[in-house]
C-alpha cells in the first residue's frame, strides 16, 4: 500500500527528524517487517558525497521510504592496508542522511553481517575477472555476495547504484538477471567536481599535488571524446597522451563494448571509455560513454564533464 501523500512526501517521512539506525540483520528484519509501501535502496561504504546525495534523492523522489546502507566490505579487498585506509565518517555520513530526510540506515559491523567466514559467495563470471577484476582479484566476488545479502535483508523494489563504477554496475545487473532477484536496479550518472574529477569517496585520501595530478583523468576523457570522430583507436590514444604525461601510474585505459565489457568490435558505432590510475596510494577510476561518428563531436563535452 502506498501512502496517500505519495513517494517524497509520506507522513511517516515527514514526520521522522532521524534516520532509524539498525546495526544487525534482525534489527533490520525486524523495521522492514512493519513498512508499508515502496522502498528505494542505496547500498554504500560511507564516506558519503554528492554522488551519494544524488542517488539519495532520486531514491527518495521515486518510493514511500529509503534505506541507505553503510557498510565497508572486508570481502571485496584484496589489500588489507587499503581497508584499514578507506574513509569512515559514519557521524557525518548519518547527518547527511538526515537532511535527505532518509527513512533508515542499515550500518553492520562485519562481524554483524559475517558472523563467519561466508562458504558459499557469489561468483562474477567471465565480467568479474577482466579490468578492475583483473586488476583487483576478488573484488567483484566480494561486491556481488555482500549486495546479494543486502537486497535480500532489505527486499527493496528498487536499488540504486552510479555510473562511475561500470563494471560494478553490469555485474549487479547480471546477477539480478541471472538469480531472478525481484529489485529493479536503478543508475545514477556521474557527478564531477569543479575540477572535474568524478566524486568519489577516495578523493579525501588525495593531498593537493596528487590532486591536481588526478585531474589528467578526466582531461583524457575529454581528449578522447574529441578524438572519437576519428574512430576508436585514435580515441583510446588521445586519452593515453594525455595520462603519459602526468605523474599518474596507469593501470589500464580500454575502450570496450558497453553492455558486454568485450572488446570492441572493428567499426562499432559505440564504446565504453575505462581509465583506471594511482594517484599517489590512491587508485581511481572513471569511465564514458564514446560515440564514434564522422561528424565530431561539435565541442560538446562528454555527461557530467565540465571544466578541466
Amino acid at each position: 500500500m502506498t501512502d496517500p501523500a505519495g513517494p517524497a512526501g509520506s507522513a511517516a517521512s515527514a514526520a521522522r527528524s532521524e534516520p532509524v539506525v539498525l546495526g544487525t540483520p534482525a534489527a533490520l528484519r525486524e523495521w522492514r517487517s512493519g513498512q508499508l509501501g515502496s522502498v528505494g535502496f542505496v547500498p554504500t561504504m560511507g564516506a558519503l558525497h554528492a554522488g551519494h546525495g544524488s542517488l539519495i534523492e532520486r531514491a527518495r523522489r521515486e518510493n514511500d521510504l529509503v534505506v541507505v546502507s553503510i557498510f565497508v566490505n572486508p570481502l571485496q579487498f584484496d589489500d588489507a592496508a587499503d581497508l584499514e585506509a578507506y574513509p569512515r565518517t559514519l557521524e557525518s555520513d548519518l547527518e547527511r542522511c538526515r537532511t535527505l530526510r532518509v527513512d533508515a540506515v542499515f550500518a553492520p559491523s562485519a562481524a554483524a553481517l559475517y558472523p563467519r567466514a561466508p562458504e558459499v559467495t557469489v561468483h562474477g563470471g567471465r565480467l568479474g575477472t577482466v579490468l578492475e577484476g583483473a586488476s583487483r582479484p576478488g573484488h567483484f566476488d566480494g561486491m556481488l555476495t555482500v549486495v546479494a545479502k543486502l537486497l535480500h535483508l532489505v527486499a527493496p523494489e528498487r536499488a540504486y547504484f552510479g555510473q562511475k563504477d561500470a563494471q560494478q554496475l553490469a555485474l549487479v545487473r547480471a546477477m539480478v538477471a541471472d538469480l531472478d532477484l525481484p529489485v529493479t536496479i536503478v543508475a545514477g550518472a556521474t557527478l564531477r567536481d569543479d575540477d572535474g574529477l568524478a566524486l568519489s569517496s577516495r578523493n579525501s585520501r588525495l593531498d593537493a599535488h596528487w590532486r591536481a595530478q588526478a585531474r589528467a583523468i578526466p582531461r583524457a576523457v575529454w581528449a578522447a571524446a574529441q578524438a572519437s570522430a576519428d574512430g576508436a583507436d585514435a580515441a583510446r590514444a588521445a586519452a593515453v597522451r594525455v595520462l603519459e604525461e602526468s605523474a599518474l601510474r596507469v593501470d589500464y585505459v580500454e575502450l570496450v563494448a558497453p553492455e558486454t565489457f568485450e572488446p570492441l568490435d572493428p567499426g562499432a558505432a559505440q564504446g565504453l571509455l575505462l581509465i583506471a590510475a594511482w594517484a599517489g596510494e590512491v587508485r581511481l577510476i572513471d569511465n564514458q560513454l564514446l560515440t564514434f561518428t564522422t561528424a565530431g563531436p561539435d565541442g560538446a563535452r562528454p555527461q557530467g564533464l565540465g571544466e578541466v
